[in-house]
């Protein structure tokens, strides 16, 4: 398993990829994760964040293999389907794996989603509001508006000539 950490306009990220797959991208810094990429997925991410920041994409094509129970990864391949700069309640997901009533519960799954943006939980909002985030309303808010309104200024400060 691989972990770099990776800049961003929402701050250092941290991925744990391997083998084609992204098992983890979370906000802030590990210590232990190399700071340039080692892995061709983890290249590929990279690339992909950026062209996400800047507004270039608005789905991701690497695959994603979050660890948890049948139940969260119903829900994480329902978040998965929300299109860019589009919203589903908590609700809506719990109707969609067959579970009504079940919104709580999903909210919970969002709270703990192990591969922020891939699977865009800021994409979850409640029936009557934004409902919550793990990482803060305002950053929802912040990823919610980068949906619509592109970041253009940023450019990821690895050095292209080095293939990244």
């Amino acid at each position: 398993m691989t972990k770099t950490k990776i800049p961003s306009p929402i701050g250092t990220l941290t991925a744990e990829t391997e083998e084609g797959f992204v098992f983890r991208l979370e906000l802030g810094g590990d210590s232990r994760a190399d700071s340039v990429p080692s892995d061709d997925t983890a290249r590929q991410l990279i690339r992909e964040l950026d062209e996400y920041f800047r507004g270039d994409r608005t789905a991701f094509s690497l695959k994603v293999r979050p660890a948890g129970t049948p139940f969260q990864q119903a829900v994480w391949a329902q978040m998965r389907k929300i299109p860019y700069g589009q919203t589903k309640t908590y609700g809506e997901l719990a109707e969609a794996i067959g579970k009504p009533g079940a919104s709580r519960a999903v909210g919970h799954v969002c709270h703990i989603n192990p591969i922020l943006l891939l699977i865009p939980c800021h994409r979850v909002v409640g029936a009557s509001g934004i409902g919550g985030f793990a990482h803060g309303t305002d950053l929802k808010r912040v990823l919610l508006g980068l949906e619509r309104e592109t970041l253009t200024a940023f450019r990821h400060p690895y050095p292209e000539d080095q293939g990244y």
